[in-house]
């Protein structure tokens, strides 16, 4: 079996996949300036860049634009030509702190199939990521010291409710929730529900 997020297209793509979510009109914007900037870090010209992608150069024209509506296929396509990893088009510059709830974040929707892909985070480059799979029950507060410099934890919860985040400010997050925070710095894991359950990566640079 095969995924079209990690498997690229067979024939030439196009933009028949809408983009979702709340925020669509500015993942299109950040997607139309993410392809921008990296055909031209490439020293690609349009033409060349959708000939390796397998699109009609008015296509890529529409898309840098941001009158395009680009498919996971279109995606893959043009990140396998650009040689950058899929999220490096997608995913909108990070704050310190992010949140995404269940149903937000920047969705793209498979032509082909009854499929949706959302970025969390995309891995930035000479990283190293470690991921855990937390069990916990309310009670006491799981409060971590800084790790080393440079460390991101990225958290989200498959079941139960739980208090993340900085020790300072630390976010409500439900099943389907994500956040990401630095790891560096004094955090916290309260769980508030029974049985929570949460997937946490630890990024380090």
């Amino acid at each position: 079996m095969t995924d079209p997020l990690t498997t690229p297209p067979t024939g030439p793509a196009d933009t028949g996949g809408p983009i979702g979510g709340p925020t669509g009109t500015e993942l299109i914007g950040q997607i139309a300036a993410s392809i921008r900037r990296e055909r031209e870090r490439s020293g690609l010209s349009m033409a060349e860049l959708a000939r390796r992608a397998g699109i009609a150069k008015s296509t890529l024209s529409q898309l840098e634009s941001g009158a395009g509506n680009p498919s996971v296929e279109t995606l893959w396509a043009l990140g396998v030509a650009l040689n950058v990893p899929f999220s490096r088009l997608v995913d909108p510059p990070r704050p310190t702190v992010k949140v995404i709830r269940v149903g937000e974040g920047p969705v793209t929707h498979s032509e082909r199939a009854d499929y949706a892909a959302t970025v969390l985070s995309s891995c930035p480059p000479n990283a190293r990521r470690d991921i855990y799979r937390i069990e916990a029950q309310p009670g006491e507060t799981r409060a971590s010291d800084p790790h080393m410099p440079g460390t991101v934890e990225h958290v989200m919860i498959g079941n139960g409710r739980a208090l993340v985040g900085p020790s300072a400010e630390p976010v409500e997050l439900g099943p389907g929730d994500y956040i990401s925070y630095p790891g560096d710095a004094p955090h916290v894991f309260r769980a508030l529900a029974p049985d929570t359950l949460a997937v946490i990566v630890m990024e380090h640079i």
